[in-house]
């Protein structure tokens, strides 16, 4: 017995595999629609606009000195300092729901799956309570801007960015022969070099050495930030290691002191690479059709990459177009986050109604159920991001969990008026099934013929 029961129309697909589902809300549907919505105005981020970096560093560092403060008794430090936190935690709390406000109320909702595909792609975490208001800002800054363009620049804003610097500890990475390290005291680290190789770029197993995970590393080196006094990535060429480099056979820098533009024709090269075109290529197509997506798929976006030079736009036009990319419906489990957006927006939610929601009632509807699913907001566990596999997201105390928060929104948000067998079909278009419209219809109560549509297979697919 499957799933579905039917043929899957391709408005379906566009708005459930490729974007939060339905309502449309005058989303595009057709693949050329599709693709114009990621170049034209970004509305959802002037509507629903987030603290930027200078102003979340600000916080963080107004919390770090009443914590300095209060360490040398000064008094009202620790007054300071909760309120530094509090107004952290806002900004945080605000990050969340304005990325859940932008899904509810776009009509390009192929833009904000994009947004957090590429988030995940290029995964951080804020480390300490002063760096944590900088997260959405890394999404907004390094990200967002950059998912129709060349691939080439979303890696440069991405890799570059202070959350990624901090995050991958590139902070504290000083070159061995550098001037800053004259004493010996200060060392190379290796994380951000290895994981932009590693995940970011050419993927494991590409033919990359340890020589050229060191070699890039010294290449680095010089890249910093410092929440106390920095509004955005400095590069620091007293820190870099000096001469050259040679990462992949291809020597950077070298000539007169240490400079940026040294790392970014690094980058620029990574861009384009065979092995980049190949693993990035594959993970887009994994992440929107399929756990082992169609090899004929793969092949043509990386065609698109390879000629193209890495346009993005290209690349998922060429996904957009393939057969692979309309069949096989229901081979993808939602992310969490991706779940709870697209209920929202499934109940009918605008994002005015996910911003009032105050953070008591935020904390217990979202922030910790997300966490009980396995996906907290901006805070995977290492720098491979969340798992995208379905297995990883269909198992016992995580569907639980999907289960138990459907349940307690239907009871939670205004759903007057909203029949389930009704609620049921518009929900799922026609990827609903028989079985389902005979489960809710057959509910106890009319909350729980809609809890069931939320918590049902076919809506917890794509």
């Amino acid at each position: 017995m499957t799933v579905f029961d039917g043929p899957i129309g391709p408005e379906t697909y566009a708005l459930i595999r490729f974007g939060y589902g339905f309502p449309a809300r005058d989303a595009a549907t057709g693949r050329r629609a599709m693709l114009r919505g990621l170049t034209g105005p970004d509305r959802m981020r002037r509507a629903f606009p987030k603290a930027g970096l200078p102003e979340a560093a600000a916080m963080g560092a107004d919390y770090l000195a009443a914590q300095r403060d209060l360490r040398k008794d000064v008094p009202g430090a620790d007054a300071r300092r909760k309120a530094a936190w509090r107004t952290i935690r806002a900004a945080q709390y605000h990050g969340l729901l304005t990325d859940f406000a932008r899904i509810a109320d776009t009509d390009t909702p192929f833009r904000e799956r994009l947004v957090h595909f590429w988030a995940n792609h290029f995964a951080t975490r804020t480390k300490g309570r002063q760096s944590h208001a900088c997260g959405p800002a890394f999404l907004d800054e390094a990200i967002r801007p950059h998912i129709a363009g060349r691939f080439a620049d979303l890696l440069k804003a991405a890799v570059t960015h202070p959350v990624m610097l901090a995050f991958l500890d590139q902070t504290t990475s000083v070159g061995p022969n550098s001037k800053a390290n004259a004493k010996g005291r200060r060392g190379l680290n290796e994380n951000l070099a290895r994981e932009v190789l590693e995940l970011h770029t050419l993927g494991v197993g590409a033919g990359y050495t340890q020589t050229d995970v060191t070699e890039f590393a010294e290449l680095l080196t010089g890249l910093t930030f410092n929440l106390k006094r920095d509004t955005a990535t400095v590069f620091k060429s007293k820190w870099a290691e000096p001469g050259a480099e040679t990462v992949l056979g291809v020597r950077y820098g070298g000539k007169g002191k240490a400079k940026l533009g040294d790392i970014h024709a690094a980058l620029d090269d990574l861009s384009v690479h065979p092995a980049t075109a190949l693993h990035v290529s594959r993970k887009i197509a994994a992440h929107f059709t399929a756990d082992t997506p169609d090899p004929a798929l793969v092949a043509t976006m990386e065609t698109a990459w390879r000629d193209t030079g890495g346009d993005l736009l290209a690349v998922y036009g060429a996904m957009l177009k393939h057969k692979a990319a309309w069949s096989g419906f229901g081979a993808k489990v939602k992310l969490p986050q991706e779940l709870l957006a697209s209920a929202m927006r499934g109940l009918g939610l605008s994002g005015a109604d996910i911003l009032r929601t105050k953070y008591g009632r935020g904390r217990d509807w979202l922030m910790r159920p997300l966490v009980a699913m396995g996906q907290s907001y901006l805070g995977p566990a290492d720098p491979s991001g969340f798992p995208d596999e379905a297995a990883a997201w269909v198992q016992p105390y995580g569907l639980a969990q999907r289960i138990t928060w459907a349940m307690a929104t239907v009871r939670s948000v205004p759903v007057k008026g909203l029949q389930p067998d009704r609620f049921a079909r518009d929900l799922l278009g026609d990827a609903v099934s028989g079985r389902l419209l005979q489960a809710v219809s057959r509910a106890e109560t009319r909350e729980d013929g809609l809890g069931l549509a939320l918590a049902s297979a076919e809506f917890n697919r794509r």
